[in-house]
């Protein structure tokens, strides 16, 4: 946790329907120990604030706001105490404007603070001011406005809301920055603390507590895809926040934190939530009324079924009005629109340490890049998110024809293969059509349907995972970030209950398990994407795998950095039967390095057969060859272990792919692999890092070989 070492959770009080329907939680000290408070002469931010008259209200709310329920302590001298605060404050210009809003939105009966008839109203709005104006960095962050990510892009840093803030910058005025909406002033900002920073706002920064179903039926531009949702049964999902079961055993240390990692060396903190998150794209009316040929009024959801029975599109669903059904053809369509992961415009396509990319310097996309992810509904589904140096945008199921030599786009891809382009926000607003407690909309001005064709590019595509893609929930709780460290508990480490399935798609299948998720940050590891799970004990662990797009041969490989006498030995288990799963070979040495295995008994010779790259491509391919007689493959070219390197991990030695199964594969068939420790130490590590499906036309084929990205 947090300096002051206590969890917290506080559940606000529900306004009207939509407006303010906070269940949020604030990690922060029960009681301020003042012996921390700052004794020097400079200015903290709750002085500060006190002695300019334009902060008055909004210092007098701070002085009211407690920490928590179960505090006595007040946000003014959580301000006054040690730390790297970042306060967006609001002007009383800004609070009086937020009141009349309140008052033309009958929840207050006059625009002033007596207007509140309900003391229970009256504390959600003082919490609501409060705790989205403020950041808490911990020990190590504190924004001024060059800190600011790039436009269109969320602070890293939950605010006390425990909401991520959204940055625009303005089209005319450069300099102009706005926080969700709320403008920041041009002459106080960066304000110094010595402990922290403020930048004054002209808005009262109140991020929509709507859900995506809220805002689909508030009569936007998305009225159909409203009638769709639900008519499709799946408004109670998009209404789901957060799993109440376990925010009531974290509250009572029913689950634990893990001890420390035996080589990382950081506690295992456990996530304070388990939230859902959902990622919706969708048309917007004026597609539709192009694509039916009718006005938006006009148009029925049979009008819809109709067309998609006359393309030819779902084929093998049901056409009745049960559009419940999940195999109905209406309901496909509209399940493929939803994945159930809550995604920022700059996290839709991660990029970390591809070729020749810096996560912290690089101004856009270098080779191309690529996300995939299964979407909501069944039969399982499989959407590509897409981006490259030439696509100018991020695209829905783009697939071009990609240079072997230089994995960039050959030439511009033509009809079904363009893609859908994915349309950020631009303006300065908050956009609350858009942004949802739960998740975020995403416009998209073509129809979006899972075709054969679709279905046939995927399959000729290697499918690289990042593991931690396969597990939304690492998305949903901002655990997978690759910008900053946490703010919480240990700053590259995070944990997960064996006594609880914290993750859908995985399963801790005994308390032996110990389960660490570490991000990798900025460490220079061989990883795909920086971050990996790595696991000790007397592990077992089952992940459910996402579908193949076709029917066909596959293999499914595992990438691994050996270079460590740390790593151990796993039996792997595969099939489409979780409770009965056969067992794939011989278990998996991941100390089993290009060149050499390493043991804590010493170094020994590899049977890999790796060797570098020379200039004779024939013999390179011949070494390829030999490597995969073996079930091994070299790293991939994609990627550097130290982003913006152009030596990429298919030069080290330490990087191979395993091939752990080769088999026929259904695409309505769900898979599952497990992973069973085979040593007694317990020290040993799991390493877990990505996944590659690929099928036989891409790895065998007679025409062309596989690339080596």
């Amino acid at each position: 946790m947090k300096r002051f070492q206590i969890q917290k959770t506080r559940s606000f009080a529900a306004l009207l329907c939509g407006m303010l329907m906070l269940c949020m939680v604030v990690g922060c000290k029960e009681d301020i120990d003042m012996s921390n408070r700052y004794t020097f002469t400079d200015e903290t931010i709750t002085s500060y604030l006190a002695k300019n008259a334009q902060y008055s209200e909004y210092y007098n709310l701070l002085q009211q706001v407690k920490i928590s329920r179960r505090s006595q302590s007040t946000i003014s001298q959580l301000l006054a105490a040690r730390g790297h605060y970042t306060c967006f404050a609001p002007t009383n210009t800004a609070i009086q404007e937020y009141l009349d809003t309140l008052y033309k939105q009958n929840i207050i009966t006059e625009a002033s603070w007596e207007g509140f008839t309900d003391q229970a109203v009256r504390d959600s709005i003082n919490e609501v001011i409060v705790y989205n104006s403020i950041i808490d960095g911990g020990d190590m962050t504190q924004y001024e406005i060059s800190d600011l990510p790039n436009n269109n892009e969320e602070i890293n840093i939950p605010n006390l809301n425990d909401r991520l803030l959204k940055v625009n910058y303005g089209s005319i005025n450069p300099d102009s920055v706005f926080i969700n909406g709320a403008c920041v002033s041009l002459q106080h900002r960066d304000i110094p603390a010595i402990n922290g920073r403020i930048h004054e706002v002209e808005q009262v920064i109140a991020p929509s507590n709507q859900t995506i179903s809220d805002l689909l039926n508030l009569g936007s531009k998305y009225t159909f895809m409203a009638q769709l949702i639900t008519a499709t049964g799946y408004t109670d999902t998009l209404n789901a926040i957060r799993d109440e079961v376990y925010e009531k055993l974290y509250e009572e240390e029913a689950i634990k934190d893990l001890p420390l990692h035996p080589s990382f060396k950081q506690v295992g903190s456990l996530p304070e939530h388990r939230k859902y998150g959902f990622t919706l794209f969708a048309e917007t009316d004026d597609v539709y009324a192009t694509v039916l040929g009718k006005s938006i009024a006009d148009i029925t959801i049979e009008d819809l079924k109709n067309y998609l029975i006359s393309k030819g599109y779902y084929a093998t669903a049901n056409q009745s009005n049960d559009y419940r059904d999940k195999n109905n053809i209406v309901n496909q369509f509209v399940s493929y629109h939803i994945l159930p992961l809550r995604i920022s415009y700059d996290q839709l396509v991660i990029h970390y340490n591809e070729k020749g990319y810096n996560f912290k310097t690089s101004p856009g996309p270098t080779i191309a890049a690529a996300e995939y992810y299964e979407t909501l509904g069944r039969p399982r589904k499989l959407l590509k998110i897409y981006e490259s140096a030439e696509s100018n945008g991020i695209y829905l199921n783009r697939f071009p024809v990609l240079d072997r030599a230089t994995y960039h786009e050959a030439a511009p891809p033509v009809g079904e293969d363009r893609g859908i382009l994915v349309q950020a926000t631009t303006d300065n607003s908050d956009d609350t059509e858009n942004s949802a407690v739960n998740g975020i909309i995403y416009p998209i001005n073509e129809l979006l349907v899972y075709t054969d064709h679709t279905r046939s590019q995927l399959q000729k595509q290697r499918i690289r995972y990042d593991v931690a893609s396969l597990l939304p929930e690492l998305m949903n709780n901002k655990l997978r970030r690759l910008k900053t460290k946490y703010t919480t508990g240990a700053t590259d480490c995070r944990a997960f209950p064996a006594n609880y399935q914290y993750f859908d798609a995985m399963e801790i299948l005994n308390e032996q398990t110990l389960v660490y998720y570490l991000t990798g940050l900025d460490l220079g590891w061989l990883n795909f994407q920086g971050d990996e799970f790595n696991i000790v004990g007397r592990y077992e662990i089952l992940l459910r795998l996402p579908p193949v797009p076709q029917d066909g041969t596959y293999e499914l490989r595992f990438g691994v950095q050996t270079n460590s006498q740390l790593r151990g030995m796993c039996q792997v288990y595969w099939g489409d039967d979780k409770n009965n799963l056969p067992a794939m070979g011989i278990p998996l040495d991941l100390r089993m390095g290009g060149t050499q295995r390493k043991t804590s008994a010493g170094t020994f010779p590899s049977i890999v057969g790796w060797e570098a790259d020379g200039t004779d491509e024939d013999y390179n391919a011949e070494i390829d060859k030999r490597m995969r007689n073996n079930d091994f493959m070299k790293g991939p070219e994609y990627y550097s272990g130290t982003p913006g390197a152009s030596t990429t991990v298919r030069s080290s030695a330490d990087v191979i792919r395993r091939i752990m199964v080769r088999q026929y594969m259904e695409a309505d068939k769900t898979y599952y692999i497990k992973f069973k420790s085979v040593l007694d130490d317990e020290k040993k590590e799991f390493y877990f890092d990505y996944l590659e499906f690929c099928a036989k036309e891409v790895y065998d084929n007679p025409n062309q070989s596989e690339d080596k990205w």
